[in-house]
Order: structure tokens, then sequence, then C-alpha cells
């Protein structure tokens, strides 16, 4: 016999509920941290015992409850956010009212606050889903909630808790994520009575800069001072916020910071948003930081499609996409050749004493060569082999008619070049410094770029080829670039097939005159193929565009004259996105003056 349905216990009803919304700790800080924060505090403080496990305290200096409040409070489907009861217009953080009872119904809660202006406070308790009376107690105003032995009251949960450390961890990134979005409200977290976060209170006349000093705060110098700002509106959506440089990059997205009306999410369609933007920048195991807030009115976004309000779903998701993909294409095209600080920052650390050892501590530097001028002496490495001799740049011969003086070629961002060293980094003298350029990456982003713009402006320029290339492939692979040849010649490569396991090339994109023509071939159909038979170029353009530019661009072990070198500093600067290649390495590093005289220990 079928059983009957029947109606389930209250306890038990908070108890499933505390399961959606209470997953671990860090769940409930971050309900706890939100009703604060929708009670106009202006202070938080987190207290963490054994990563939350067996204590969480969250006080703060909001408007507080009195006694009836307090006993709604730790209701179901109570709750002071939604006056019209409209679920359309949702405009604070927590609303379901669901978290206070679910924390209640396993563990044991403790409620105490005071209304300011008011004599006393007032206190209750919630164990195991028993609620208490409410009970007179001494406060100052806000409110202070009590979380012991969470989840005591269902004990086969503690069995999927992490270590402590973890769940500690857990907790502290959901009060970030949170700090993030309030930069005018001060935080404080400690675990075991060791702080584990202070941020103050950043209040600013400006949005941006009130908001990227509490980034910097959270996230450190590296993201402030490689961020680029953000602000875009359309259609009453804005998104601010900041991204980092492609070159300050992560291998998972975790460090992609999201938010929507003020509140953290995770969501497929910002973060989709988030890679298109930057995929001509980044390689596909690599992933940019960024801090993004999404505005917009209430009735355009619902919050409530999931129990920790972790997604969201728009009404309009393309304009959303388009917004955040063109706001962020935008900024990283202002950026120009700027790559990030931290590229610099980490060579210097390489070449700190004790990174490497020291001719002393290895053998003694090997002797000057006999016969060489010291106006040529060589440069030697950590091992002792030579590495490069200098340049001589004192021959007016050497530049092209009508080039500016050298010291104002040091005026430009990336100055004058110096040397060549291994026939790949070119060293150029800035006003400041000195930058170091990878002559294949650089040169890849060049290509890379003005092929984009011929694409936009009708299709590259063709070079005939004087003797058509045939290229032998493995049948399969010949057969998936046949079937493609159409949208390979709009990008100036006209193939064609020859018989079962080769193509022959008639015509290649002008741009990549000299490239190597086979090798640019077996890497196509190889991309090709790992596609799949559904694939179509134009929808990956510009990842086939980079494979074409990598095979046109100057390579490493190439010698260049100064003229070249300096020709391609001056494209550089000219050219968006030059500070990093397809890939999202830096193209070049920059070292300052007064980094280098710390280093030899002159300051």
């Amino acid at each position: 016999m079928t059983n009957q349905i029947r109606l389930l216990p209250t306890v038990l009803v908070n108890r499933i509920a505390a399961g959606e919304v209470v997953e671990r700790p860090a769940s409930a800080v971050k309900e706890l941290v939100e009703n604060a924060l929708d009670a106009g505090a202006g202070r938080i403080e987190i207290a963490l015992r054994e990563g939350g496990q067996s204590l969480i305290v969250v006080s703060d200096d909001g408007g507080g409850m009195d006694a009836a409040s307090l006993v709604l409070a730790v209701d179901r489907h109570c709750t002071s956010k939604l006056p019209a009861d409209d679920l359309g217009a949702i405009a604070t953080l927590g609303f379901r009212g669901e978290a206070l009872p679910s924390i209640g119904a396993v563990a044991r809660l403790t409620l105490t606050s005071r209304v300011p202006g008011s004599p006393s406070a007032w206190s209750l308790t919630v164990e195991g889903g028993a609620k208490g009376e409410p009970m007179p107690a001494a406060h100052p105003p806000g409110t202070r909630v009590e979380v012991r032995d969470l989840f005591y009251a269902t004990p086969a949960r503690l069995k999927f808790m992490k270590t402590a450390r973890a769940e500690r961890d857990q907790a502290l990134d959901a009060v970030k994520r949170l700090a993030m979005a309030h930069p005018a409200v001060s935080f404080l977290v400690s675990d075991d009575e060791r702080v584990l976060l202070r941020l103050n209170a950043a209040p600013s006349s400006d949005r941006l800069e009130e908001r990227l000093a509490r980034l910097a705060s959270v996230l450190g110098r590296d993201f402030a001072d490689n961020a680029l700002a953000i602000d875009a509106e359309r259609a009453g959506l804005r998104l601010t916020g900041f991204a980092g440089l492609p070159t300050l990059n992560r291998p998972t997205s975790r460090e992609q910071y999201l938010f929507v009306n003020g509140r953290p999410v995770r969501d497929k369609l910002l973060h989709g948003a988030v890679r298109g933007a930057y995929q001509d920048f980044l390689a596909g195991d690599r992933h940019p930081m960024v801090a993004l807030f999404v505005d917009l009115p209430g009735a355009e976004v619902d919050v409530n499609v999931h129990p920790a309000k972790a997604e969201v779903r728009f009404r309009d998701p393309a304009l959303v996409r388009g917004l955040i993909v063109s706001a962020l294409k935008h900024a990283l095209a202002a950026a120009g050749h700027r790559a990030s600080t931290s590229v610099g920052t980490a060579t210097i650390e390489a070449l700190r004493p004790g990174s490497f050892p020291h001719f002393g501590q290895g053998g003694a530097r090997p002797p000057f060569p006999a016969g060489l001028a010291e106006r040529t002496a060589p440069y030697y490495g950590p091992s002792g082999q030579a590495i490069a001799t200098r340049l001589d740049l004192g021959t007016p011969a050497l530049a092209p008619p009508g080039a500016e003086a050298e010291p104002a070629l040091e005026q430009f961002p990336l100055g004058a070049a110096r040397a060549q060293l291994h026939a790949t980094y070119i060293v150029a003298q800035t006003a400041d410094g000195i930058v170091i350029v990878d002559q294949h990456a650089a040169h890849e982003r060049l290509v890379y770029e003005r092929m984009k713009q011929a694409l936009a402006e009708g299709g590259p320029k063709r070079q005939i080829l004087l003797l058509p290339e045939v290229v032998e492939l493995d049948p399969a692979l010949a057969e998936a670039v046949a079937l493609q040849t159409g949208e390979l010649a709009r990008l100036g490569l006209v193939i064609e097939a020859f018989g079962p396991g080769a193509v022959i090339v008639r015509e290649i994109p002008a741009l990549l005159a000299g490239a190597d023509i086979a090798g640019l071939v077996r890497d196509l159909a190889e991309e090709i193929a790992e596609l799949g038979a559904g694939f179509s170029l134009a929808e990956r353009l510009e990842s086939v565009c980079g494979t074409l530019a990598c095979h046109g661009s100057v390579r490493a072990g190439r010698r260049l004259n100064p003229a070249e070198m300096n020709a391609l500093l001056r494209q550089m600067e000219a050219t968006p996105h030059s500070g990093q290649c397809n890939h999202g390495r830096p193209t070049h590093v920059e070292l300052k003056l007064a980094d280098i005289e710390r280093l030899f220990g002159r300051r």
C-alpha cells in the first residue's frame, strides 16, 4: 500500500530548509552578515571558533529589534524586507525569511538586540528548533547573533564538514565578497581570538575610488595597481568595477568577483561574458582577475532562483552580456601596450641576491676573454656563460633617414633599443629604467591586431604563391580542412583538396609572407579537426587568427638591426593590447631604475 501524503512536523521542515540555506558554517556567516548589512550596520564583527563549527558570533551596530520582532525573526517566512509583498522588487540582500529559523533548527542560537534609543535590549534562544521566550538583556544598540554547535541537531551533517581551517577559509571568503560590495562598512573577522581580516570603512566622495581602496585591502596592491576602471551604462543597466590587465591572470576563475545589485553571485552568464571579453588575450586555461558590479532595476532580475541566492536570472541576458563584453574590451583597448607591473616585480624578486648562486659559490667568475675591447664586453649569466655582446649603436647610418635622436627615443614609453639578447629579447632604455621585450610575442600581437582590422575591413590582402605548396596531411585532417576552404579564403588562405591525404595552398595572407606554410596548415588542420564537424570558423575566428599570427610573426632566433628593433617598439606603443601576446603572456617587462639601484644596494 502506498504511503499517504502527510504534513511534516515543523521542526523537520526547518531542518530540510537548513539543508538548502545552511550548508556549512560559511553559509550561516553569509546569511547573518547579509542581515547586518540590511539592518544598516556601519560596523560588523565576526568571531569564529574551530572554523565556525563550534561557534559563530556576528555583531553589528545596525537598527536592532525589539522583543516582538525577535519572536517573529525566528519563525519561517517572516521578514521585514518585503513591505509590498512583491518578490519582483527585492532591494535587500536577505529576503527569504528562512535563515534564522533554519540555523536555529540545527544549532543553539541566541539573538540579543537593542533598538537605538530603546532603554534595554532583549535576548531570545532557539535550540534544535525549540524557541524560548524573549528576556531583558544588556547590549548596546544593534544586534548580536550567537550560533553554537552548528549541526548538533543533525549529527549526520557533521561528517560532511571539512577541516576547521578549510571551513574557516570558506567563511572568510564569504565575508570578503560582501565587504567588496560595501566599502563604507568596516569589518573585523577573528578565529580563536586571532584576527584574520580587518577592513576599515573607506568613505569617499568618489564611488570608484572608495571601491578601489576596499578592493586593494582585500585583493592586495597588485590588483589595485594593475586594474582598469570600468564604468558603463546602457538601457538602465550600469556596470562598474575594476578589471585586471590580461597579464595579471590566474589558473582558475576563483578570483573573479561578480555582484548584482550588491549581492555576490557565481553566475554562468556573467563568468561567460568575462571569458568572452578576454578571449583575445588569454590562453584557455588562464583566467583574469575582475571585480564587477552590475546594478539594474529589481524588476529586471530574479534573485530568488537559488536557495543560497548565488545565481540570478536576468530578464534580458543579452543586454547584460553585451554590456560586460563591450565595456571590458573598451577598457582593455584603452590600456594599449600596458602590462602588469607584477611582471616587473617578479623579475626584480628573481634577481635579488640569494635567488641564484653567486660566482663565488659555484666557482670563480670566468676570466675576461682576451682580445675584446671593454666597450664590447660580454654580459655573463649566473652560471658564467656569455649571454650577449653589446650592440654598437653609435653609427648614425644604422638609423633610418629622418629618425629622431636617441635621447628623444628614450622619452617614448618603451624607450630606445640598445641590444638584442639570444636573438630573442630586445633590451631598450627608457628615461627612468629599462624594458625587455620578447620579440616573437610582441610581433605576434601586432600581426594579430592587423589581421583582425583587415577582416573588419573586408578581408586581408592576399599574396599569390609563385609555386603553390602541397602539404601532406593525415587523410582525416585533409578532409576536415577541405570542408573549411570557403571560410579559410575569407582569412586570405586559399586552399584546395589535393588527393586523399594532401591539400594545395595557392594564396596566403600578405601579412604572412615568409611564414612556414606547411607548419601553418598542419596547425590549422589539427585545430579544425579537434573542434569537430559542426565547427564553423566564423565561431572561432579569433582563435584561428591567433594561429595565423603566430606563424606570421618574427621568430625567436632572428637577429634584428637597431632600426628594426626601434620600429617594433614604436608599433607596440601604437597598437592596442600589445602588452600581452595572444595567450596572455607579457610581451615586455619594465624595470625602473630605482628598483635596479635597490637591487645593487645603491638605495
